[in-house]
């Protein structure tokens, strides 16, 4: 991984990740806009640094970026940071790759699929937590029900934020949610449909949240109508619609950024021991237009630590060539069961035509 630069990679993920390369015997180059934060980084993991902010001239970013085969950005918001970044692995020839969840950010490259396909550059954002284990798990669905027109996941997991998620969610504060209905994505209320979902302990309350696979799914499977829920307390429900009525208040400037500097203050991320003893439950359902229906689990660990894992181990495939060129989504590039060679990923078929669970 010595041609692989991770940029934005003194934050809590991106720590993380760098650590994690190292570990596998990589030394990729580390970079940020912190010219201090970087320096004591790559003194610290033994690899070379570069400092370079995104708001340079397009020219100045190509110069820093052409050198690598690959850019890794771990610097969020990603829909700010992605842009500079595509544009310059675009003009150099540099495979792309983010661990983004932001829908807007899937949404936007999905439009740069031929530039990169003509540039022969792999554009490959979500290679984290979100969205690896749910796109592996819409696309395994998928093969065992093909003519699936509706798509439902689930998420549930305990642990808490890293500051640069937290700082996104801020961000993303009086938006709503959004869902994909025959093909198209909408704007919906926050918490604007609940439903129960077992994920594996009996059912759970469980609310719909505006996670990428709106749009990854439906480019990974063709399936048209998308939704995702996340498992919540009943209180936190009430309260996510509460604040639709506060929508413009909430989403204002100074509510924002007074919330992102109350972030970037209090919050770091879980701790190792947290990270160890922490896990996350995805679970999914597809059905089709006679009522037949698939339904599946996957048990990963804490998700920044699969996020580590994941990350570099799609940076190291891409480095190989063995991702195809154009947008890509984690299944579309190395298939469904890439999330099961990541260790503590368990992955359970509840139900599906022609599965007879007690013969098994």
């Amino acid at each position: 991984m010595d041609s692989l630069l991770i940029y934005g990679s003194y934050g809590y993920t991106g720590r993380l990740i760098a650590r994690e390369a190292v570990s596998r015997g990589g030394s990729p180059v580390v970079a940020g806009r912190n010219h201090e934060h970087v320096l004591e980084q790559a003194d610290e993991l033994g690899v070379e640094s570069r400092t370079f902010d995104l708001g340079e001239p397009k020219s100045t970013i190509e110069r820093r970026i052409e050198a690598f085969d690959a850019v890794l950005n771990c610097a969020g918001p990603f829909g700010e940071t992605c842009g500079p970044l595509v544009e310059a692995c675009l003009e150099t020839g540099t495979d792309y790759l983010d661990i983004t969840g932001e829908f807007q950010v899937f949404d936007r490259l999905v439009d740069d699929d031929q530039r990169a396909r003509e540039a022969g550059v792999t554009v490959l954002p979500g290679v984290g937590f979100d969205v690896v284990p749910t796109d592996c798990l819409s696309a395994f669905l998928h093969a065992r029900l093909p003519s699936a027109t509706d798509l439902t996941l689930g998420l549930a997991g305990t642990g808490s934020l890293s500051r640069g998620t937290a700082r996104t969610m801020v961000r993303n504060l009086g938006t709503g949610g959004i869902v994909r209905r025959n093909g198209r994505l909408y704007r919906v209320p926050a918490a604007y449909d609940t439903r129960e979902i077992d994920f594996g302990r009996g059912p759970t309350t469980a609310t719909t949240v505006p996670w990428g696979d709106v749009v990854t799914a439906h480019h990974s499977t063709g399936i048209e109508n998308i939704a995702v829920y996340a498992a919540v307390p009943s209180i936190a429900v009430r309260a996510m619609r509460a604040m639709n009525a506060l929508k413009p208040i909430v989403g204002s400037r100074p509510v924002t950024s007074t919330l992102e500097r109350l972030v970037t203050a209090g919050i770091d991320g879980p701790d190792e021991d947290e990270r160890e003893s922490d896990e996350a439950v995805v679970w999914g359902e597809v059905t089709d237009a006679d009522g037949r229906t698939a339904t599946a689990r996957l048990r990963t660990p804490n998700p920044y630590t699969l996020t580590a894992d994941t990350a570099v181990s799609a940076a190291q495939r891409v480095l190989e060539n063995e991702a195809p060129e154009g947008y890509q989504t984690p299944s579309t590039a190395f298939g469904p069961d890439f999330v099961l060679d990541c260790e503590g990923v368990e992955r359970e078929l509840v139900s599906a035509p022609g599965l007879d669970l007690e013969a098994e």
